[in-house]
């Protein structure tokens, strides 16, 4: 079961939204709604579900409805129809007391201007939400600390917000919510009005936070770069309404209509995917096999090199013309990981941008590893060269990735492609 569920929701602003909601059934869209009956349509029939232990990124530009979504999540907005549901409950149905301890136990929101208290410290600050909890103060503070020093907060308990730069008042807003202990946190474009380099930064340390303890983050963003970089998934709406709900490779490669392709047209994709969305099982994978019996899946597969694994582990890999040469002068009863020739490999993870200068200098489809060092696939250039041709030329972009190195190689990518 999804920890959260919104299921045909519409939300309608004005005096009479039960009246508009009429319109809205027949098929009235936001500019209509408004011309008709001067109601502005929030949410449009929203249904999406979000699991446990994700960031769900939800975005749009100004007007897309994407921060009344997420206030509907901890019912800071009451739909005007449907259901939004926590672990299968209808937090509509709530009592005003059962809301007052969801929001306290279950839900923290980090809000885009911070949400600090001017006049208490900043460890007050963060051991704001465990304080109307309940909690014994000697346990809140301490509490509070540790999610302080884990946010790069150490030694300015005692300062005031308005102290401290920007980036670090959104450092303990995002304390404050950790500290909370809730299993799911909302963050309300929190990033947004930071410069960039502290965006980064932070970016960067609630993908390491979110790993480490397993949240649900719901983020607002206007930004793309932004939601490519932090989701597990991404939720595109305009004028209220859902327009396509992906991976991030799903958004950048499959865009659902002419809007969410015009949202992503300016992406640099070789920066924003990683190499996984390119990867493919090897034609032949070996491991036990001696030479002869390597040679002889090589001819029947008709693979002129194969991806040896010893012991679980990516050992380098071997060419048919290799093994010929050691059949000769090993013997064909050697096992074929003691004559596997050392191969640069990348991570999964690996950005796009990254792999390209090894990809370059190797004269084979490129091993991918698992952090393990377990074999987990290739990448071909003519993969790589599908993928990015369309954002700008290959010489380009093989100019960019590599800073010069390996001009010569270009070629190798535009025959494959």
């Amino acid at each position: 079961m999804p920890l959260i569920e919104l299921d045909h929701v519409v939300t309608i602003f004005g005096n009479d939204p039960e009246g508009a909601l009429a319109r809205v059934r027949a098929g009235a869209d936001k500019k209509a709604l408004l011309a008709e009956t001067n109601h502005v349509l929030g949410l449009d029939d929203i249904t999406l579900s979000i699991e446990a232990g994700e960031i769900f990124v939800v975005m749009g530009l100004s007007g897309s409805g994407k921060s009344t979504l997420v206030r509907h999540i901890n019912r800071l907005i009451d739909s005007t129809a449907g259901a939004v549901r926590i672990d299968g409950t209808d937090i509509m149905a709530l009592s005003k007391k059962e809301l007052i301890a969801l929001r306290r136990r279950r839900i923290a929101m980090v809000f885009q201007r911070f949400g600090l208290l001017p006049h208490r410290r900043v460890l007050e600050n963060a051991a704001y939400g465990l304080e109307i909890r309940g909690l014994p103060r000697a346990e809140r503070e301490a509490r509070a600390q540790e999610w302080l020093e884990r946010v790069g907060l150490k030694g300015y308990e005692d300062r005031y917000p308005g102290e401290l730069s920007g980036g670090m008042q959104q450092r303990v807003g995002l304390a404050r919510a950790l500290a909370a202990d809730t299993d799911i946190i909302l963050m309300d474009e929190a990033f947004s009005a930071l410069d960039p380099l502290i965006r980064s930064e932070l970016q960067d340390e609630l993908v390491a936070l979110q790993r480490a303890t397993g949240k649900t983050i719901v983020f607002i963003t206007h930004d793309l770069d932004e939601a490519l970089r932090l989701a597990d998934r991404i939720a595109i709406l305009k004028d209220g309404r859902l327009v396509q709900v992906g991976t991030p490779t799903d958004i950048l490669l499959s865009p659902a209509d002419p809007y969410v392709e015009a949202f992503v047209r300016d992406v640099n994709r070789a920066r924003a995917l990683t190499v996984d969305s390119l990867m493919q099982p090897p034609a032949l994978r070996l491991s036990e096999e001696s030479i002869g019996e390597a040679l002889a899946a090589m001819r029947r597969t008709k693979s002129d090199v194969a991806y040896v694994v010893d012991d679980g582990r990516f050992a380098g890999v071997v060419t048919k013309e290799g093994l010929e040469r050691a059949a000769v002068t090993q013997g064909t009863g050697e096992a074929v990981a003691a004559v596997a020739e050392a191969h640069p490999a990348v991570t999964a993870d690996t950005a796009i941008e990254s792999a390209i200068p090894t990809l370059l200098e190797s004269p084979h489809p490129l091993p991918v590893v698992t952090e393990d060092g377990e074999l987990a696939g290739i990448v071909r250039p003519e993969s790589v060269s599908e993928v990015l041709v369309s954002e700008r030329t290959q010489a380009d972009l093989v100019e960019t990735a590599t800073a010069g190195q390996a001009v010569g190689r270009r070629a190798d990518i535009d025959s494959a492609a």
